[in-house]
């Protein structure tokens, strides 16, 4: 009896201290959310977030919320069920469908585009591989790379075939597998390889495969046409407001970037991934692997592979992520796969720094040291122009960067931004110059400064000071290519 008392007691205690223990986690989680919450209301109160957000801690959702509006029009908030493009997030899934099919025996990884594409042309078919297009080591021009593409181009409905033909099928930049060049004309060939194989449309399979099974009933193709009930509207920040983002036919992003989502739809994906339900782990292993040095990590199947040091950590934490881009969204999920954390970011006000905060949320996820967003420079200059003069602007400059250099960001790419849409937005090449001039007095070892002077200097037909700074931003950055470009027609004019 006495025995059994005891045996009770010890096992109350346990009990005890699990309770304790729970109780603590969930404190120290929800302190976690709080602080990221705070983080995110600071990048949306500077204009520098507007979408929505969620971290999970350990495989557990610890925040998920919308900032900001979905529609600006009619004031409608942001949630987590909204809906957003995601771009190139798309490339994961694309991935994902190939190695299913390599998995079936459908799809080489080694076989060339002209196994599958017979119709697309010899010289390269023969010579890329599907290991080349997943990796961006293929040497096909990128259609988004073209220098007309989002003028002339981008609002144009095309079929699949059609748009390879035209656009995705340009001579080869350098031999396949020689060097990694990010590459959205490679996984829009994918998709058609996928739609080959199959016999069925890109978007069904993915529905078939991925979506269904998996319940994410929030994520499809988005189509310009359909009524999607919480698709939030797509917006570009500029130092002057916001405004519509330029209008974008859907059917050129297409396996490269063309598909809608939520944060907790892509939370399901995530947890998926720690599964066999979707790749076995064969496949994943190949997906995961750092195939190619990319982007300052390494390039996988459709995810970027890294690694981040924090001081109070002694080792490194790997992290599986990838970003996107379409006009007017840009997104980010970023997996810390040893400890089941996940960050999801979408803003739908353009480009923003999601990287950056991303960092900050893994530091505090970790108990690092972390700071605030700054406020952002363009806008407070902007204002001083608007209301005064440039004079003005350059004048409370110098009194920000005395008194308050703390808390504003002076990177110089926060001028360029002033200054770019003083001379592309506004027209006004005067006080764009005097922008650009003060950037390359400030930070002299900024090549885009003396590019955007030398732009500058082109707009107002002083072409010898244009060649002059052109020549210094390829001098500080020689792979610069638009410099380059622009030093040739500027020489070749003057010959003429």
């Amino acid at each position: 009896m006495k025995r059994n008392l005891e045996n009770l007691k010890r096992y109350n205690l346990i009990c005890i201290f699990l309770i304790i223990l729970i109780i603590q986690n969930f404190s120290y989680s929800q302190e976690k959310a709080s602080k990221i919450d705070e983080l995110l209301k600071t990048y949306q109160d500077y204009g520098l977030f507007n979408g929505t957000v969620l971290v999970a801690e350990g495989g557990k959702v610890i925040l998920k919320k919308g900032y900001g509006l979905a529609n600006m029009e009619w004031g409608i908030p942001n949630k987590p069920e909204t809906k957003f493009r995601i771009g190139s997030l798309t490339k994961q899934f694309t991935a994902t469908i190939i190695l299913q099919l390599v998995e079936e025996g459908k799809i080489n990884l080694e076989g060339k585009i002209s196994d599958y594409l017979p119709e697309y042309r010899k010289d390269t078919g023969e010579k890329v591989t599907i290991h080349h297009l997943l990796t961006h080591t293929s040497g096909i021009p990128s259609y988004t790379n073209m220098p007309n593409f989002f003028e002339e181009i981008s609002r144009n409905p095309y079929e699949v075939d059609e748009f390879i033909r035209k656009y995705c099928s340009g001579d080869l930049e350098f031999e396949p597998g020689k060097k990694f060049s990010y590459n959205n004309s490679g996984y829009f060939i994918l998709g058609a390889i996928i739609e080959k194989v199959t016999r069925k449309p890109y978007e069904e399979v993915l529905k078939e495969r991925i979506f269904d099974p998996l319940g994410m009933k929030n994520t499809g193709y988005d189509h310009n046409q359909l009524i999607i009930q919480g698709r939030a509207g797509g917006y570009e920040k500029t130092v002057g407001g916001y405004e519509n983002a330029p209008y974008l036919d859907m059917s050129l992003p297409y396996s490269a970037g063309a598909l809608y989502s939520t944060v907790e739809d892509l939370y399901l994906w995530d947890q998926a991934l720690y599964t066999e339900n979707v790749l076995s782990q064969k496949m994943k292993d190949l997906m995961f692997k750092p195939h190619e040095k990319a982007l300052g990590a390494s390039y996988g199947y459709g995810w970027i592979i890294s690694t981040r040091e924090f001081p109070n950590l002694k080792e490194k934490i790997k992290t599986i992520s990838h970003g996107g881009g379409i006009n007017g969204f840009n997104t980010l999920i970023e997996r810390l796969v040893d400890y089941r954390h996940l960050i999801v970011l979408f803003n739908n006000t353009g480009a923003t720094q999601l990287g950056e905060i991303s960092s900050t949320i893994i530091k505090i996820l970790f108990n690092a040291p972390y700071d605030l967003p700054k406020k952002p420079l363009a806008d407070v200059l902007y204002k001083q122009i608007i209301e005064k003069d440039v004079d003005s602007a350059l004048k409370e400059y110098e009194n920000l960067k005395k008194n308050y250099g703390k808390e504003y960001n002076f990177q110089p790419s926060e001028l360029n931004r002033l200054g770019y849409h003083l001379l592309k937005k506004m027209k006004r090449e005067k006080d764009a110059l005097e922008i650009f001039k003060l950037n390359v007095k400030e930070n002299p070892n900024y090549a885009r400064g003396y590019e955007a002077l030398a732009e500058a200097y082109m707009a107002s037909g002083k072409k010898e000071l244009a060649i002059k700074n052109y020549a210094k931003a390829l001098e500080l950055d020689p792979n610069n290519r638009n410099a380059l470009e622009k030093l040739n027609e500027l020489f070749k004019g003057n010959k003429k």
